[in-house]
């Protein structure tokens, strides 16, 4: 399934759930991932079938508690917004109290600030690592 390329550009791949691609966004303000449902022309999640809408809330829910854990968050802001790119989406940010937006949305708030190449790399590691231990 092809993904749009404003998410490709802004992403690195992470891995694949059942129904989801997982893709790290290179923004280091925030541990910010993505979920993909890997189906064809789907912009919203009551498009999908009732499985993969399932599927779909149980891989959200597996990922969002790894990253609250995984970087002690205060609070994940989850989120499939799509306005600027149609294809279904979905946000998993994690907050922090401290985070220079808080408690606004991320949107808008900081320039994008990208991982080191090093960074980038260790943080998607950091990530599978605690998604398939």
């Amino acid at each position: 399934m092809k993904i749009h390329s404003t998410l490709e550009k802004d992403s690195i791949l992470i891995g694949r759930f059942g129904l989801c691609q997982i893709r790290l966004i290179n923004d280091s303000n925030y541990p910010w991932v993505l979920l993909i449902p890997e189906r064809e022309n789907i912009t919203e999640i009551h498009q999908l079938s009732i499985e993969d809408r399932r599927l779909l809330t149980e891989e959200s829910a597996l990922l969002s508690a790894t990253l609250a854990h995984l970087f002690n968050a205060d609070k994940m802001n989850i989120a499939a917004i799509g306005n600027h790119v149609p294809q279904l989406h979905i946000h998993h940010i994690a907050r922090h109290k401290t985070d220079p937006a808080w408690p606004a949305p991320v949107w808008g708030k900081l320039p994008t600030k990208p991982y080191t190449a090093a960074d980038l790399e260790e943080t998607a590691d950091k990530i599978a690592d605690a998604l398939w231990c």
